[in-house]
């Protein structure tokens, strides 16, 4: 869902009527007039599709939108005033921040911030944006000026964002994924539930519990949109704690990889010797760590758990390491290989489970029952799912202790 992100300041026109019950206090409270409010309240009301007061006698209260839609913008706002704040006063220590700062950030200073960070480029950020080079340039400069600290800084290769924008870049996509959650609540108040579901997923998920739990959820929400995004761990967490995707599934990281986000784990498979069907060590009585090192190898990449449970295979029985291997973590490239040549693999049997109950693969009887590693959910540790989200994540569970 491409969702248009609203005027910030009618954000806090909103928040300002639900706290004080009253267009009129509202007014005298932010300094607008009071057809300024009503004015940005209906532009609200229109963009969401649904009212978010119901008009009394004695004031204006939320409807039950109203009060979702409240907790969302409170959670968004509370990002970028915490980024602000980190940020002049970072700079300026002495001086104390002015309460209106905020009050003068527009939405579209926001977007030209986050499309600058992520391009690194005003041109291609611009295009990005669909707006003209001038626009994103001047839009950013103004925010430049407005908090007095530079957020852009010229390089060799073009320019790059300064700590304070970086800062201020991933509190607005915090803030602008609550908003999008706040969407996705109130069209699920109104029965019209097309939210996204954004995951990033590691290869082991991708074959064995993600496949099974979507099918399973779409049961229940058809209309609900599954996004699986791939990529190295590093790229994944990354979006994750800028709220660009909702949660990671994959082999857990110990230590935790951030303070921000938190781990739980789903399932606990071992992983497997695997190659293809009549491989000469599968008719061995014994194999060893010397008769595996004879072969060529797929692993994934260095730093990797299942990188670092290969390497242990050799160094635990003071064997040499094989120098033969190929380095990759795509399923496709890794069963290939194995079909059309004698290499290994060390993967989850789970992962290969229809390869090798059709006869294609198999596994070579070694130990590694000590290479069991915990599979499982990590998410940001403030992060607020909704009713549809939060079901999904009960499928998963599910899911993961049929496995268990």
């Amino acid at each position: 869902m491409d969702m248009q992100i609203p005027n910030l300041r009618h954000l806090r026109v909103f928040l300002s009527v639900t706290e004080l019950k009253s267009i009129t206090r509202a007014s005298e409270s932010i300094y607008l007039s009071q057809p300024a409010i009503t004015q940005a309240i209906a532009k609200l009301e229109k963009l969401l599709g649904v009212s978010l007061f119901e008009r009394h006698s004695d004031g204006m209260y939320p409807t039950i939108a109203g009060e979702a839609w409240q907790k969302r913008v409170s959670r968004a706002l509370d990002y970028l005033n915490d980024a602000t704040d980190d940020i002049l006063k970072e700079h300026n220590p002495r001086d104390a921040v002015p309460k209106n700062m905020m009050a003068q950030i527009s939405t579209t200073q926001l977007k030209a911030l986050v499309a600058v960070c992520e391009a690194q480029n005003f041109s291609i950020a611009s295009r990005n944006l669909g707006v003209s080079q001038s626009s994103v340039h001047r839009a950013a400069r103004d925010l430049e000026k407005l908090l007095s600290v530079t957020l852009f800084e010229k390089n060799s290769i073009g320019i790059s964002a300064t700590r304070a924008a970086k800062t201020l870049s991933k509190a607005t996509k915090l803030a602008f994924s609550e908003l999008r959650q706040g969407v996705y609540e109130i069209n699920a108040l109104q029965f019209r539930d097309v939210s996204t579901i954004s995951i990033g997923s590691m290869p082991l998920a991708r074959t064995t519990i993600l496949p099974k739990s979507i099918l399973k959820f779409n049961e229940r929400h058809p209309d609900v949109n599954v996004k699986v995004i791939e990529g190295p761990y590093p790229d994944l967490l990354q979006h994750l704690r800028q709220g660009d995707i909702d949660m990671i599934l994959g082999a857990l990281r110990y230590p935790s990889p951030a303070d921000d986000v938190v781990q739980e784990a789903l399932w606990n498979p071992p992983l497997a010797i695997v190659c293809r069907k009549g491989h000469p060590l599968l008719s061995q009585t014994k194999v060893s760590a010397a008769d595996l090192a004879k072969y060529a190898w797929v692993v994934p990449a260095e730093k990797t758990p299942t990188r670092q449970a290969f390497e242990a295979i050799f160094t635990d029985a003071n064997t040499p390491k094989p120098l033969r291997i190929v380095e990759s973590s795509s399923q496709i490239l890794i069963r290939e290989l194995l079909l059309e040549s004698d290499r290994l693999t060390l993967i989850s049997a789970h992962q290969v489970e229809r390869e090798i109950n059709i006869n294609l693969l198999d596994c070579v009887d070694f130990p590694l029952e000590h290479t069991r590693r915990p599979i499982g959910l990590c998410v940001r540790k403030n992060w607020l799912p909704t009713i549809t989200q939060s079901h999904f994540l009960s499928v998963l569970r599910d899911i993961s202790e049929n496995f268990r």
